[in-house]
């Protein structure tokens, strides 16, 4: 490829996206195909100084401030690391973007959606992904695959995290071109398979 091409992975946590992310990239490795994973938030230097406070701040945080941290974090993210690998003809793969703030901080904080899409598009100069593949799985489920200590956000209550699905399952519908949705209620195998194929038949149109 000529260019890079920017692939985004969303989801609830507890979806097992992560550990596709992993497997997609040693596949694209042993393809000899160039490659970077990266996420959201904490690419960067400030990202990861910025991490800390959204995940695991313990005192109360506004939903204003909270957005406009992940939106801090998204600029950096974007200038640094993720249009200097497309421009060198690198995938890039990342855990999580724009799609995330729309979902978390829109349908589950209820804030204003054409605002978070105003500011996101602020945030990233206009970069949108060429390819998002969304894990969809059911909201208790996803609760109960989360082991270990809870960061702010796995500990918001099950209704928050029905909002957020719904959410993502909102965007899907409205972009149906851009995100392909996956049932994450699967072996890592088999779901491993369809993203395979999904960002094989991706990479062929170009």
């Amino acid at each position: 490829m000529k260019k890079g091409l920017f692939i985004t992975f969303e989801g609830a946590d507890g979806c097992g996206k992560t550990t596709q992310i992993e497997l997609l990239k040693k596949y694209l490795d042993e393809k000899g195909i160039k490659n970077i994973q990266t996420r959201e938030p904490g690419a960067t230097e400030l990202g990861v100084e910025l991490r800390k406070i959204l995940l695991h701040y313990d005192k109360p945080v506004s939903n204003v401030a909270e957005t406009y941290l992940y939106l801090a974090d998204r600029a950096q993210h974007v200038e640094f690391e993720i249009k200097p690998a497309l421009e060198n003809g690198t995938v890039v793969l990342c855990d999580r973007y724009t799609d995330s703030t729309l979902s978390y901080q829109g349908y589950a904080r209820k804030q204003n959606l054409e605002t978070i899409e105003k500011l996101n598009e602020i945030a990233t100069g206009g970069l949108k992904p060429d390819l998002t593949i969304v894990f969809d799985i059911d909201s208790l489920l996803a609760q109960k695959r989360l082991s270990g200590e809870k960061d702010r956000l796995e500990k918001e209550g099950l209704e928050f995290h029905k909002a957020l699905r719904l959410g993502y399952l909102e965007i899907a519908k409205k972009e149906t071109k851009r995100i392909k949705v996956i049932n994450a209620d699967d072996t890592i195998e088999n779901i491993h398979k369809k993203v395979v194929k999904i960002v094989s038949e991706f990479i062929d149109k170009l």
